[in-house]
């Protein structure tokens, strides 16, 4: 049963840690604390070594990497909530690496032992050292005794029972914080530490993880120029995953890429396009698609690693996600307003007129900007204080996109830094929405909705053409966006960032 004092005495100890690397709170703040907690703070760091890598910006990263994996975790999870730390903190944390020195060999092949019964020489030819090493595990590379090269990926011992003890520490904090605090309330920290604990107990099983990679699999066996390794299932086990080894060149040596004469452009579309098609395509997706996690082959496929952390949407969300991207591609923030009435996602209090016109200020401005000017950061942070303005709940289940969205958006722009995300997207998303909102979704809706066929069949005729109506715009609009003399050249190009903004709108905005 959890215990308030020792819970107390954890979160102290982690103040003291914050504290001593001046962590704790931001200047602004600090110079409006009462003076006790000031000199609290000044008698914390007597005897505090002084940043050695210099900057005051990496002082918080560096406590969080001194209080061990689960504030890892904690602050990459508070660098997507600019909300509820702030963009500038929001910004520092996004530095923070998840990089631990590695536990020793014979560890790790008594771990592996202990998980699938045999000793390591009776599993693998070779065993190497390992070759990365973060919070929750390190990873080997291992030779099989057919021959086959593979990755070996092996929790760090104990890990799980200290994420334990940590996570019941930050639910005590966030269950205080609502019942302290009506931001608390609005900002929902039990909900985001419950989705945080969700998130981490799949991370420590790493048959989840192998689940992951071949539900992903699966899905993408189709798709053009992506993959994942194959997952070595008779070798794997709760704390230990062996996957196929990858041979290629990592995402972020964008010269390498460059030299073997890959095309960074088809790169970059590829990235965009991977991402849409696992999001709202198949409502699973890579979460954490940085350029560590990202490679190409030899063949020139971009290969995704590292299922720790996926992320879904249900059938509602994608579908409340097409009639959002279509009232914006319309321009039509009335519905997009009332979309969120109907939902229940802003308070019926609030004036679905006002609401409409604070969308409009947010949508009007990036349709006359060229498409290497959007800032997704930008207009997330207007979102965010959209959501304070009209008191609508923090939506923590989909704070794993919005992450995902800004990472991968960035990924593709150091490929291709005048990416038009709208052109890259237009054949994963114009296929959505025609198939969420065109007349085969229309029809689907109202199967779900209809209980008889004699009820559907009167709504046919009208759902035909509200159909035609959809396809006459929807078509509109892209020819439009495509062609050269296009009188709104720049200002459609705004729309590319929709096939990621869309997302971000319903994520902050519901």
């Amino acid at each position: 049963m959890p215990n308030p004092v020792t819970n107390a005495f954890r979160l102290a100890h982690a103040g003291f840690v914050l504290a001593r690397y001046d962590a704790l709170l931001p200047p602004d703040q600090l110079a409006r604390a009462p003076w006790l907690a000031r000199l609290g703070l000044k008698l914390a760091q007597i005897g505090a070594q002084k940043n050695p890598q210099g900057g005051q910006h990496n002082h918080l990263t560096q406590a969080l990497s001194k209080l061990g994996p689960s504030y890892i975790k904690l602050g990459q999870f508070l660098a997507t909530r600019p909300d509820v730390i702030g963009a500038k903190r929001a910004f520092e944390l996004k530095a923070l690496q998840d990089k631990l020195p590695p536990f020793p060999q014979d560890v790790a092949e008594a771990v592996v032992e202990e998980e699938l019964g045999k000793p390591v020489k009776a599993l693998f030819k070779f065993f190497g050292p390992p070759v990365a090493a973060a919070s929750i595990a390190q990873v080997h590379k291992a030779t099989t005794l057919d021959g086959r090269e593979v990755a070996v990926k092996i929790l760090r011992p104990g890990v799980e029972r200290r994420f334990a003890n940590d996570i019941e520490s930050f639910a005590f904090a966030a269950r205080n914080a609502e019942r302290l605090s009506r931001e608390g309330r609005r900002l929902r920290p039990v909900a985001a530490v419950a989705m945080l604990e969700e998130s981490m107990v799949h991370e420590l099983d790493l048959r989840m993880e192998a689940a992951a990679l071949s539900e992903m699999a699966q899905n993408s066996k189709e798709d053009p120029g992506f993959r994942v390794p194959a997952v070595m299932w008779d070798l794997s086990a709760k704390r230990v995953l062996v996957t196929e080894w990858i041979d290629g060149t990592p995402m972020a040596d964008v010269e390498a890429l460059r030299q073997r004469g890959l095309d960074l452009h088809a790169l970059a579309d590829t990235v965009i396009q991977s991402f849409l098609r696992h999001a709202i395509r198949d409502g699973f997706f890579h979460a954490d698609m940085h350029q560590g996690n990202l490679f190409v082959d030899a063949k020139g496929n971009l290969v995704a690693l590292d299922f720790g952390i996926t992320g879904r949407l249900s059938e509602g969300d994608r579908l409340f996600l097409a009639e959002i991207l279509y009232g914006f591609i319309t321009r039509n923030y009335r519905r997009i307003a009332q979309v969120h009435f109907d939902a229940g996602y802003v308070p019926s209090t609030e004036d679905v007129e006002t609401f409409a016109q604070a969308l409009r200020a947010i949508g009007e401005p990036i349709m006359g900007l060229p498409a290497d000017q959007i800032s997704m950061s930008r207009l997330l942070t207007q979102l965010f204080e959209v959501t304070e303005q009209f008191n609508m709940q923090t939506q923590p289940q989909l704070l794993l996109l919005q992450k995902t969205m800004v990472v991968t958006e960035g990924v593709a722009r150091t490929l291709n830094p005048d990416l038009n995300i709208w052109k890259s997207g237009e054949p994963v998303v114009k296929h959505w929405i025609e198939r969420k909102l065109g007349p085969l979704g229309k029809v689907e809706q109202a199967i779900g909705t209809t209980r008889s066929l004699t009820g559907l069949a009167l709504r046919v005729p009208k759902l035909m053409q509200e159909a035609h109506e959809f396809h006459a715009k929807l078509n509109t609009f892209v020819e439009a966006q495509n062609r050269p003399a296009n009188p709104w050249p720049t200002r459609l190009l705004g729309v590319c960032a929709l096939a990621l903004v869309a997302i971000a709108l319903k994520l902050v905005l519901r």
